[in-house]
């Protein structure tokens, strides 16, 4: 498995623990709770390697994360209900394959617009996010 030493999902840092929290691995990804949880269920889909780009991918390893994006995004959807979800592949500044995918709520912060990517606005406490978690699992 490639990893790249300046990455904050390859190296699992404590930056990137301070943003997320990991949920578990799926086929080809791992699976990461957004701390800031401005749009309840947010999570985080990141490709086990380190690639930046989905075209780097074999057709056999873009199947396989684009299936685990389609799972978790079900997965949100049956533990949150949201309107909608949007999918985040943006990697300017951390140039590693990862989708945010931010669950959309009707009357929410940022309904019919573009999400802010880190709103500041909600953080949960331990209890919170391993009751946030344990939905997302139940129905993995």
């Amino acid at each position: 498995m490639e990893k790249a030493l300046d990455c904050l999902y390859c190296q699992r840092n404590d930056l990137q623990k301070s943003l997320m929290i990991e949920i578990c691995d799926l086929s080809s990804s791992t699976l990461f709770l957004f701390k800031e949880q401005s749009h309840p269920g947010r999570c985080v889909v990141a490709f086990k390697d380190h690639v930046k780009e989905l075209f780097e991918l074999s057709e056999k390893e873009r199947n396989a994360f684009m299936a685990d994006v389609c799972q978790a995004a079900a997965a949100i959807q049956k533990a949150f209900s949201p309107a909608k979800i949007n999918y985040g592949a943006y990697s300017d500044k951390l140039p590693h394959l990862h989708f945010h995918l931010v669950p959309k709520y009707e009357g929410g912060l940022s309904y019919g617009g573009i999400f802010e990517m880190n709103p500041q606005a909600i953080y949960l406490s331990d209890e919170e996010y391993a009751v946030t978690i344990a939905k997302i699992v139940n129905v993995l």
